[in-house]
């Protein structure tokens, strides 16, 4: 992987990739997600990448939607625990107009009082539809079950109490206290030398003023395994079981990575995907997934399944875990499994706005980034003994946490 980097005057950095493609993409990560609002603002960071799109110095809504709609591109954004992206992918000759409309709506929007109240109802109605899924909604829960108290485990969209009390305040204030130019990285994938992005970059971002931040996070802590059971306008039963994971800087990660991609990743042949799955037909979603924050992280296993059949399929995740934590995986397993997680990591890079991301959120969160080389080799370093460790560490029964949607017919 060959990219380049350099930084601002003002604190930004850059990160790009040159390709042979003549598609690009390119976006601007700020380190400024749903665990950063205070507690009468919950739902404002996702509400700050919504109203983005309301109007600038320059553009009301109409012009920003069709600016690169209009040359057949792509403008989006979203919003995690930690982060909000803007992004776009383009003609590599759409270039300057992708990165100026990205620089626009970062850093000049206005945020029309207007729009912003009618944006409101937009969110609302993605609450709802979530309420609406289950599947999904349970994961939010999860979190908020793991995380219980914590800024981290609050839903990102928010609720419709907390949206409608929003304001035009409250969305400066977050902008000035988070969007902080060392905490802001644009990462590009495309076939632009990296002369001519570090033009386009010094044009349109140099303008950005010098911002450091000075308020640290509310660093997670004290987590305590919990149990609960809701009752729910379901037909199936939907479930989860997890525990806190490691951290984004954890030395075990890799290790925690392969192990998840062993149980439940997204391959077909995964334990859990053949054990409930295929040998016994109990459930037609079955996953695991881990995703690192900056200072925990998050292991969790899902299934959806009929309420009869939901006590066997329980017993077989379980089981499934005190195999990990039991016995080691043999020389060919542990061969075939690190094989697998390399030859996935290979085909992402496949993905151009995946590896931009990526890219980006490596840039921001440790200041470099991994080649495939050395990504490749820390995987093949992993050992069956670590696996071993890491699964009675993170798979401990005592150390679980278990949340039940029943359906509320029973």
């Amino acid at each position: 992987m060959d990219f380049h980097t350099f930084q601002l005057p003002n604190g930004i950095r850059v990160i790009h990739r040159q390709t042979t493609s003549q598609v690009a993409h390119c976006g601007l990560i700020v380190n400024a997600g749903s665990r950063d609002e205070k507690d009468n603002q919950q739902g404002l960071a996702h509400f700050i990448e919504h109203c983005f799109f309301k109007g600038t110095e320059r553009r009301k809504t109409y012009h920003i939607l069709s600016r690169l709609d209009s040359v057949g591109a792509e403008i989006n954004a979203y919003t995690t625990k930690e982060e909000t992206w803007v992004y776009a992918s383009f003609l590599d000759k759409h270039l300057s107009r992708a990165i100026e409309l990205i620089a626009d709506i970062t850093f000049r929007s206005t945020f029309p009082l207007k729009e912003i109240e009618k944006e409101k109802d937009v969110i609302i109605d993605e609450i709802n539809s979530y309420l609406d899924a289950p599947s999904e909604m349970i994961f939010d829960d999860f979190e908020e079950l793991l995380f219980k108290g914590h800024p981290i485990g609050r839903n990102i969209l928010g609720t419709e109490d907390s949206v409608r009390s929003l304001s035009r305040e409250d969305i400066f204030e977050m902008i000035d206290r988070r969007y902080r130019s060392d905490q802001i990285v644009f990462s590009s994938v495309g076939p632009s030398s990296p002369k001519r992005i570090k033009a386009m970059c010094e044009k349109h971002f140099a303008s950005w003023g010098d911002r450091i931040t000075q308020e640290p996070r509310q660093p997670f802590s004290g987590y305590q395994a919990r149990e609960e059971e809701v009752q729910k306008e379901t037909f199936q039963m939907h479930y989860i079981l997890g525990n806190e994971g490691y951290h984004a800087g954890h030395k075990n990660k890799t290790a925690l990575v392969l192990l998840n991609n062993v149980l439940g990743g997204p391959a077909m042949n995964s334990r859990l995907n053949l054990q409930v799955r295929e040998k016994h037909g109990i459930a037609y979603n079955i996953e695991s997934s881990y995703s690192p924050y900056s200072d925990t992280g998050i292991v969790q296993i899902y299934l959806g399944t009929d309420e009869r059949l939901f006590a066997k399929a329980e017993r077989l995740v379980r089981n499934e875990l005190k195999k990990l934590r039991e016995k080691s995986l043999g020389t060919t397993q542990l061969h075939m499994a690190k094989q697998q997680l390399i030859g996935q990591i290979a085909l992402a890079q496949e993905s151009g706005v995946g590896t931009m991301i990526a890219l980006g959120k490596s840039f921001l969160m440790y200041d470099r980034v991994d080649s495939l080389q050395e990504v490749y080799r820390s995987i093949e370093k992993i050992s069956a003994e670590q696996l071993l460790e890491v699964a009675n560490e993170v798979f401990d029964e005592k150390k679980l946490t278990r949340l039940l949607y029943k359906p509320s017919r029973s």
